[in-house]
């Protein structure tokens, strides 16, 4: 008999109304047993568990990823696959994070919540989470997926694209896996490819020490070598089109070339949502290469951040990492051919 784990975390789904506005509700588990008990019998069977505290999802940090990982570890010969309901505004970080902790799955891991709490008029809740329990079912889909208003992403490609739609997310690199419409299709053809067996990585600590930098006209080396002063682990650089920077200013490329001497582990990804970073097209992407910059590929700065965190909390050596980032895992990027 299938059944699934629902891993409640958080989020609008199951939030409700204060006087300082919606905040994470506890009773949400009684709830869903009234919704879902007209269909019962065309899902798997379900249990429920509340991950303490409940956080809105702005609160996840690096290691509130890892404490959903380990309850998926901990539990993963009991179920047939896993729902994890979470907030939407950082979903696509944990979906992302995830999908490396859990590389090598057997089994469904869906995220999904919705944009309006479960309790309110038009919530798009229900449909959501009854299409997630649905697919959570599938004995195809084998790997961390993020589900949301009728489209099955990779999360580790998902992007969250409207804060006022209930279209909300996107992939803008990788076909979608799935629908769920009046039928309910998935992409073989585009799902990870099973391996031999799961590959669980839960480190104890994610210390974080990640920053995510986004490049502008004007921006200053002062900016980054105050940056380089505060000695992140890990730089993540949103870089213009293929990997451009403002290389003019040498200073620039100077602050870059010390954080990589210094140890930091500098990543550029692209400010596009499509296509990918090649240091080498352009003059002022070959000078980033040259102070040390990573090609961060066609991965979603989301991703990126997310896998450099990972790395970083395995303890891989830094010549590792440099590799690592160019290397797809679990289908985060694709790799460059010239």
């Amino acid at each position: 008999m299938k059944k699934t784990l629902i891993l409640y975390t958080g989020g609008t789904l199951g939030m409700r109304r204060s006087a300082s506005g919606y905040v994470p509700d506890a009773h949400l588990e009684s709830a869903l047993q009234r919704l879902l008990e007209d269909t019962v019998d065309q899902l798997p069977q379900v249990d429920f568990q509340t991950l303490e505290p409940l956080l809105d999802s702005a609160d996840m940090q690096p290691q509130d990823w890892y404490r959903i990982a380990a309850e998926i570890h901990d539990n993963y010969n009991h179920y047939t696959g896993f729902v994890v309901l979470h907030g939407t505004d950082t979903m696509a970080y944990t979906a992302s994070a995830l999908s490396f902790a859990l590389q090598g799955l057997d089994k469904p891991v869906l995220v999904t919540g919705s944009q309006i709490p479960l309790r309110e008029m038009r919530s798009d809740a229900y449909n959501n989470l009854i299409a997630a329990l649905l697919l959570s079912g599938s004995e195809d889909i084998k790997e961390v997926c993020l589900y949301f208003s009728g489209k099955l992403l990779r999360g580790n490609r998902a992007v969250k694209v409207s804060s006022g739609s209930l279209d909300a997310f996107a992939s803008p690199n990788y076909p979608s896996l799935g629908e769920v419409g009046i039928q309910v299709s998935v992409d073989p053809n585009v799902l990870l490819d099973p391996v031999n067996s799961p590959q669980f990585q839960t480190p104890e600590s994610a210390d974080g020490k990640v920053v995510l930098v986004k490049l502008f006209p004007g921006i200053s080396p002062l900016f980054l070598s105050k940056l380089v002063e505060y000695r992140p682990r890990g730089l993540v650089i949103e870089t213009y089109g293929t990997g451009n920077a403002p290389t003019n200013n040498a200073a620039f490329t100077a602050q870059l070339k010390t954080a990589a001497e210094a140890g930091i582990i500098c990543v550029a990804v692209s400010q596009c949502l499509e296509n990918q970073v090649d240091l080498g097209k352009y003059a002022t992407g070959s000078a980033l290469l040259r102070s040390g910059v990573v090609s961060g590929l066609d991965m979603t700065s989301i991703a990126c951040f997310a896998k450099l965190n990972h790395l970083l909390a395995m303890r891989y050596s830094a010549d590792e990492i440099k590799i690592l980032m160019g290397t797809s895992l679990c289908g985060e990027c694709t790799p460059l051919y010239r």
